[in-house]
């Protein structure tokens, strides 16, 4: 069964209403073979990523940067899944009160050298969660999920 992790720092309502968006999308009733599984950046591990297909990455935009909580999960997967996670697909959203390009920056880069594919652009939300937000995300999710089980967006 296909398996998508997503890891998240979800520290207040607008990350939380981006997170479900996620976990919904995901979650399609025309792909049910598709195992959805969401770990806190500080509890995600090596072997989650290991096990998963996909990921999918949320965070918030803390001073011009991703959370320590984000950085503390690339920091502990990084050499253990380095070679094993090659080629897999990944996709991100961001919330920030001014500015995300810093945040999406630094993971574009990391995810890069994990050798990781991107399968769509990362969701950029700034200010207040709104409907278009929401569905930016509730896409994210679908489409990670037609991509770990080959099926089309």
């Amino acid at each position: 069964m296909p398996r998508i992790l997503v890891v998240h720092h979800t520290v207040s309502p607008p990350l939380d209403t981006l997170l479900r968006a996620v976990l919904d999308g995901a979650a399609r009733p025309e792909l049910p073979d598709v195992e959805v599984v969401a770990r806190p950046a500080l509890t995600a591990s090596p072997v989650d990523v290991l096990e998963a297909d996909g990921y999918v990455l949320g965070t918030p935009a803390n001073l011009g940067s991703m959370s320590g909580a984000l950085k503390h999960f690339f920091d502990t997967i990084y050499y253990p899944c380095l070679e094993a996670a090659q080629r897999r697909p990944w996709g991100l959203y961001v919330h920030g009160n001014n500015d995300v390009d810093g945040a999406i920056r630094d993971i574009e880069r990391i995810v890069t050298g994990l050798g990781w594919r991107a399968v769509a652009a990362p969701v950029r939300v700034i200010g207040p969660v709104d409907p278009v937000a929401t569905d930016a995300c509730w896409e994210l999710g679908a489409t990670m999920a037609a991509t770990v089980s080959d099926q089309p967006v």
